[in-house]
């Protein structure tokens, strides 16, 4: 199975006869077209009879001629870039290879994958060069016929352009662009050829007015983290190391659970405590690999920075250890993303958005009661900070500086969910949130790697490049915290700023 990342730019021309692609000067010389080749395509595409895939911006399809024929999946990453996972072309119309269907599991769940749409394409490339011969981008005008597969047989037919980056810079892709505008083409509000023959029964969900009450602020907040949390799940199924996947799906989450709990004013909450404990659940599971991700990227910084340890590092065996003990867990990660317990969570969250158990606080305007609760999520914050700061240096302190920082980001969530109906007030309540949550991540960082560090340290056979590194590390580590330390009190000033909740009042 392989992959890569699809960074490309569609374009409407109905109605051009002629768009001329010819030699130009780009960004770094001069560019060289190819002469046109001319390919048919033929796409089946597979989905839930729901359109589940695609209503989350993911296509699967099984596509015969050219020279990428096979099975793609198509999941959505930046604005305007995919990941593209393949598979071969197989003998099943419309089995889908087993390790594709893992990828979508989680959207899914069980439903059958049918096939909904066949496109037939007529495409001309044209290859796009530079100086030394290297393909910088393919520039594909597309003549598309699309049928629907379903009762009725829907069938449409239109023209387009796609250009897609290969091996050159992004200004390519701005270069291209200002040509094919000269010719009359038009940036697509499609986002795929799929999405085209789908139409209006791709029709994305009804948005939520943030502004018209408290409830809807929450369930507004929620539905973006499961978007999140669902567009990060295949990915963390597919990485074998540190790519932030893991790391933005176990926010999603983490998120979900602090609204809950600023919000709880507004829900049952006989109703939502089995609720909230799976999520917790679902928490740990990725944070085991986020946190040995973490101390692995952490170590290897450290070490790289230290000129004089190459000798040492090249005998020691903890880094090693730690790195096994990363892909065992990531191992049981991907295991459990596969279990009826996870996809319940996932069922559990979907019901939550289509039924919250609201009291009629919920129903209260956003303008009056929102506010109320930013401001009492910060008041938390600075009241456990206030006492943290007065106790002696020690393990009383650590606890309660990292009870602080779970507050703060309870109440940066908070702000950051009733920032489209309360605007900049809660904006900047938000950004002081995390600018004190992150000076008291860095000092809780190493205190973990300090502890990590010394359960290392302590394990039987231990060889001395082993205890060399180790302590080089500790002592690294030692004067990171008191670097942390140091840099708490402009945050804390920051935060501590009167003004910030006097704001949400105005």
């Amino acid at each position: 199975m392989a992959g890569h990342v699809e960074v490309e730019r569609k374009y409407e021309i109905d109605g051009v006869d002629e768009v001329a692609i010819e030699d130009f000067t780009g960004p770094d010389g001069r560019v060289t077209v190819d002469e046109p080749e001319t390919r048919r395509l033929v796409a089946d595409y597979v989905d839930t009879q729901a359109l589940t895939l695609a209503g989350h911006g993911i296509t699967l399809r099984r596509r015969r001629g050219g020279q990428d024929e096979g099975w793609h999946l198509k999941l959505p990453m930046a604005k305007g870039s995919r990941r593209e996972v393949r598979a071969p072309l197989g003998t099943g119309a419309h089995r889908v290879p087993a390790r594709l269907a893992k990828l979508v599991m989680a959207h899914v769940r069980g439903r059958e994958l049918v096939p909904i749409v066949t496109l037939e394409t007529t495409r001309t490339i044209r290859r796009l060069r530079d100086d030394r011969g290297e393909v910088l981008a393919e520039v594909a005008d597309d003549v598309v016929h699309g049928r629907r597969l379903d009762g009725d047989q829907r069938s449409v037919s239109w023209r387009e352009i796609e250009v897609e980056l290969v091996d050159g810079p992004t200004a390519v892709l701005d270069t291209v662009e200002a040509r094919l505008r000269e010719s009359g083409a038009v940036p697509s509000p499609a986002g795929s050829k799929l999405a085209r023959v789908l139409g209006d029964d791709l029709a994305p969900d009804p948005a939520l007015e943030p502004g018209r009450s408290a409830g809807t602020v929450l369930i507004a907040y929620v539905r973006r983290q499961r978007d999140q949390l669902l567009a990060y799940d295949p990915l963390v199924r597919l990485a074998d190391h540190d790519d932030d996947s893991v790391h933005k799906m176990r926010v999603a989450v983490r998120r979900i659970r602090s609204l809950l709990r600023t919000h709880s004013r507004l829900l049952d909450r006989d109703r939502i405590g089995a609720f909230d404990a799976e999520l917790k659940w679902l928490a740990g599971e990725l944070g085991t690999v986020r946190d040995l991700e973490v101390l692995t990227a952490r170590f290897d910084r450290r070490l790289a920075d230290q000129s004089d340890t190459k000798g040492h590092l090249a005998d020691a065996e903890w880094p090693a250890h730690l790195a096994a003990r990363e892909r065992r867990a990531r191992q049981e990660l991907n295991r459990t993303l596969r279990t009826p317990r996870y996809f319940a969570v996932l069922a559990a969250i979907d019901d939550f958005i289509a039924g919250p158990p609201f009291h009629d606080q919920a129903r209260r305007k956003v303008s009056r009661l929102t506010p109320t609760l930013v401001a009492k999520s910060w008041r938390k914050v600075l009241s456990k900070y206030a006492k943290a700061r007065h106790l002696p240096e020690g393990p009383e302190s650590d606890r309660a500086l990292h009870s602080t920082r779970k507050a703060a980001k309870r109440a940066r969530y908070t702000a950051e969910a009733a920032t489209p109906s309360l605007g900049k007030p809660a904006r900047k309540l938000a950004k002081q949130a995390e600018r004190l949550q992150e000076a008291l991540g860095r000092r809780q960082d190493a205190l973990v790697a300090r502890r990590q560090l010394t359960e290392l340290a302590t394990r039987p056979g231990l060889t001395t490049a082993d205890a060399f590194t180790l302590g080089l590390l500790l002592a690294t580590e030692r004067h990171e915290a008191a670097e942390a330390d140091h840099a708490l009190a402009p945050a804390w000033d920051r935060a501590a700023d009167p003004k910030l909740l006097r704001a949400l009042k105005s």
